[in-house]
C-alpha cells in the first residue's frame, strides 16, 4: 500500500484489507479451505455410512445384502435407526439356514428320480464327453458274498 491513505481510513488497517484492484488473499484461502473442508466430511459421512456393509463383508456374513441395503437406504433417508439396525446386523452373526435346506432338497430330488442341475464349474467340457461315450463301459461286478451276479456271468441259482 504506497497509495497514499485516505484521510477518512483509520491509520492502522488490517493486514487482510488490501488495496482497490489488488487480489484478496484471504478470501483466496478460505475459499480453498471451504473446499477442501466439504470434500473431507463428504468422504468421512460417506465412510461412516459404509461401515457396517465392509463389516459384514469382510467376515462374509450371510445377511451381507441386507446390511447393504440398510446401509444403502439410511444414507439416501437419513434415517439413523436403519444405519444402527445395519450395524447390529454386521456385528451379529446369524445361523445358515439355506445350506442345509438347499442340500436336504438335493438329496429328495435324488431320491425322487429327478435329475439335479450340476453347477457349470463341475460340468465337463463336450469334447472329454464324447471321447467318455466313445470308450467302452465295464460292467458291475457283484460284490463277494452278495448273491448278485452281473451280466456277463450267468446265473447258478436254481440249479442244482
Amino acid at each position: 500500500m504506497s497509495e497514499a491513505i485516505h484521510p477518512a481510513a483509520i491509520h492502522h488497517l488490517p493486514g487482510f484489507i488490501t488495496a482497490p484492484g489488488q487480489s484478496d488473499w484471504l478470501l483466496s484461502a478460505v475459499a480453498i479451505f471451504l473446499i477442501v473442508a466439504v470434500f473431507a466430511l463428504g468422504t468421512l459421512y460417506l465412510r461412516l455410512h459404509s461401515l457396517p456393509e465392509v463389516m459384514a463383508h469382510k467376515t462374509n456374513k450371510i445377511q451381507l445384502e441386507l446390511v447393504a441395503v440398510l446401509a444403502l437406504l439410511s444414507l439416501l433417508t437419513h434415517n439413523n435407526i436403519l444405519w444402527g439396525a445395519a450395524l447390529i446386523l454386521a456385528l451379529i452373526d446369524l445361523p445358515d439356514f439355506s445350506s442345509p435346506l438347499s442340500s436336504i432338497a438335493g438329496s429328495l430330488e435324488k431320491i425322487a428320480g429327478k435329475v439335479v442341475d450340476q453347477p457349470a464349474a463341475a460340468q465337463r467340457p463336450v469334447a472329454e464327453a464324447e471321447e467318455a461315450a466313445d470308450e467302452p463301459h465295464p460292467l458291475p461286478r457283484a460284490l463277494p458274498g452278495h448273491g448278485h451276479a452281473s451280466p456277463a456271468q450267468p446265473s447258478t441259482e436254481g440249479k442244482a
